[in-house]
């Protein structure tokens, strides 16, 4: 039994692989842990975005208190409450520094769009609810 290869005479593929594969979209969305922390943004307030200062900091030792919000100890996470929270009190004007630190964690303009959109409802919601 003899074997001929057919494929050197029918010339290139039409499609080779690397022309099939998907080419890699950009996330929009977030997880189901990055939607908690925008949830959890909307009842912080501003002053937990602060670090505390000296007096309240000596104050904390002696009396005991703790920092209602301390910082989350992802740094991709703490920096998407930081977004959160500012958006959240202030709508689309967030600081730049903060609009930075977001990127520089990794999180794309395209979320960054998600993010502020659906928290845009959510103020409009809270806004409808008190009127009623």
């Amino acid at each position: 039994m003899a074997y001929l290869n057919f494929a050197t005479l029918q010339g290139n593929p039409i499609a080779t692989p690397a022309d099939v594969t998907a080419t890699p979209r950009t996330q929009t969305g977030f997880s189901a842990l990055e939607w908690q922390v925008v949830a959890i943004a909307q009842h912080d307030r501003l002053s937990s975005l602060r670090k505390p200062g000296r007096l309240a900091t000596a104050l904390a030792m002696v009396f005991g208190g703790q920092r209602p919000n301390p910082e989350l100890a992802d740094s991709r996470l703490e920096a998407l409450r930081r977004l959160a929270v500012h958006a959240w009190h202030r709508g689309y004007t967030v600081p730049r520094a903060v609009i930075r630190a977001f990127h520089e964690v990794g999180f794309t303009a395209e979320q960054y769009e998600t993010l502020l959109a659906s928290i845009s409802r959510g103020r409009a919601a809270l806004n409808q609810g008190n009127r009623a």
